[in-house]
């Protein structure tokens, strides 16, 4: 194997780090603590594995974490109306229904009707208008592990091919965005695409299919850097959707599985949960302000007026 693994989980813990002690100094300013709810609706054997690694991190900083677990029956009228309960909720800044859902619910429907600051995970309609029109605010959390990671390799997608396989809202058209706002040439694939073919020349290559090591090592171009986002179980062992041996032989760095970016995604959220927090401590502290200065502004006029009355009274 010629190529450098990035290790996801080194980045995991490095971030976690760096939220601690961000956290740590936000807290003797405002108090308090970050609120994340995870909502369940029935029980994966397979997801409860991500739900585990989300607890940990969370209760790792020392987060307000609940978790909602509603039968895989639910109707949609009571999921959507515990989302409103969480969005009214002052100690709750994330929230997060668990994905995929049954295939009776909206994903449209339970995601829209999350509070956009609260959206930690960044699929809001709303947020994602933000990312097309490259405007501040919760960006998706897959999508921010992958620039994180480049980053961490001193990537540069500037001028750079990129070709990200899966087109979904939550992983591929998202990271799309964040890959042309980085200046990068970007390619988009899906199951009825020529992938020799567009892999050929990838300087960047980024699966989310979700099938395991369809992408063949050879199609990669040597030198490149592969962001394997797959996550496929085989034989009881976890692999990707890339031929990972034959690959790792001609890219220049690649993600193991698992390893990788799940680890780094899980940061993310803990990020955005730690970001929604303080955006929410902020319009607290602008509107107690507010009512201050309204106070402030009532009691001086008061102060120019009692002593006329008082005056006046005197004088008669």
């Amino acid at each position: 194997m010629s190529a450098h693994l990035i290790d996801g989980n080194g980045l995991h813990s490095k971030l976690m780090q760096e939220i601690q002690q961000d956290l740590a100094r936000h807290q003797t300013v405002s108090g308090g603590v970050p609120g994340l709810a995870v909502i369940r609706v029935g029980y994966d054997a397979a997801s409860s594995v991500y739900i585990r690694r989300k607890k940990l991190a969370a209760q790792t900083l020392r987060f307000d974490y609940r978790e909602h677990l509603l039968a895989e029956s639910a109707p949609q009228d009571e999921v959507i109306d515990l989302i409103h309960q969480l969005n009214r909720d002052p100690k709750v800044h994330g929230i997060l229904p668990h994905l995929p859902l049954p295939a009776h619910l909206s994903p449209m429907a339970v995601i829209g009707a999350i509070e956009p600051s609260k959206d930690v995970d960044g699929l809001h309609p709303l947020n994602a208008g933000l990312l097309i029109q490259r405007q501040p605010g919760v960006r998706p959390c897959t999508p921010l592990a992958v620039m994180r990671l480049l980053e961490e390799i001193d990537f540069d997608p500037a001028g750079k091919r990129a070709v990200i396989i899966g087109r979904s809202t939550c992983v591929g058209k998202p990271l799309a965005m964040l890959l042309l706002a980085a200046h990068a040439t970007v390619t988009v694939c899906h199951r009825h695409s020529d992938l020799p073919a567009a892999l050929k020349h990838a300087d960047l290559v980024v699966s989310a299919i979700g099938s395991a090591r369809q992408i063949k090592g050879a199609w990669i171009k040597r030198g490149a850097v592969v962001i394997d986002i797959g996550i496929n179980r085989v034989d009881g062992a976890l692999v990707g959707d890339v031929e990972f041996e034959t690959a790792a032989e001609r890219a220049s760095f690649i993600t193991p599985v698992p390893g990788g970016v799940g680890a780094v995604t899980v940061a993310m959220l803990m990020h955005n949960t730690w970001m929604a927090w303080v955006e929410a401590s902020r319009r607290q502290s602008s509107a107690s302000r507010g009512v201050q200065d309204k106070q402030r502004r009532t009691l001086e006029a008061g102060a120019l007026t009692e002593p006329a009355f008082g005056l006046a009274g005197l004088s008669a």
